[in-house]
């Protein structure tokens, strides 16, 4: 199954998928500018990517495509690992940082939720269900981003994090091969393929807001 069937919104709907995916790009982004430039790696930030200017980081074309075809992306952000002292240790944060934004971003949306619901009262019953929707698909898709960009494939951060994590020799080897990255990514996207890849993604979504709730809940 193709991801555009895992992310179909009908269209009164789409105004909250557009301000998830500019908050959702934008820290994720900011996430990797930042913590390359704590690394010492000042290239982002010299191209004034280290901002939470949303013009900074969204792609027109891959924003575009997000509610055309269900996937898209940001500009990436340029890194220079020649500036790291550390260079597999800072590969691996920065990858990793843009992923862990986009969890964090879900779990705030579920706390901020579960308080709306226990505290707001007759306020927030006014905004429903405009707010529940707002709030589902906030979590949900910054869920999905968090997984998706795990993900082992180029040119997705999980796929930056194995690199970083193997041999040299192997990583040399995988450098070769990423020129075919984009294509191979396309036709699990747009193919039935997609369904051993991305299927289990909503799996996971589920059990990881499942966690949410277990932890939010009772503390409230």
């Amino acid at each position: 199954m193709p991801l555009n069937q895992f992310l179909v919104y009908p269209l009164e709907l789409i105004p909250y998928v557009a301000i998830t995916l500019v908050v959702a790009f934008t820290m994720h982004e900011l996430a990797h500018a930042y913590v390359a430039y704590r690394f010492g790696d000042p290239t982002a930030k010299n191209q004034g990517r280290l901002t939470l200017n949303p013009l900074k980081h969204l792609d027109i074309f891959g924003t575009i495509l997000i509610f055309v075809a269900g996937f898209g992306w940001a500009r990436p952000v340029p890194v220079n690992r020649y500036h790291f002292k550390k260079p597999r240790l800072a590969g691996i944060c920065v990858s990793i940082a843009g992923p862990l934004s986009n969890l964090v971003l879900a779990f705030l949306g579920f706390f901020v939720y579960v308080l709306l619901q226990k505290f707001g009262g007759e306020w927030i019953m006014r905004f429903e269900p405009g707010l529940d929707n707002f709030f589902l698909i906030f979590i949900n898709l910054n869920v999905i981003l968090f997984l998706f960009n795990l993900l082992p494939l180029p040119p997705l951060d999980g796929y930056r994090i194995i690199e970083d994590v193997v041999s040299p020799r192997i990583r040399a080897k995988m450098t070769q091969f990423e020129q075919y990255g984009i294509i191979i990514f396309l036709i699990f996207v747009i193919t039935p393929l997609g369904q051993f890849v991305f299927g289990p993604l909503i799996g996971m979504r589920d059990q990881i807001i499942y966690w949410f709730n277990l932890i939010l809940k009772p503390l409230l």
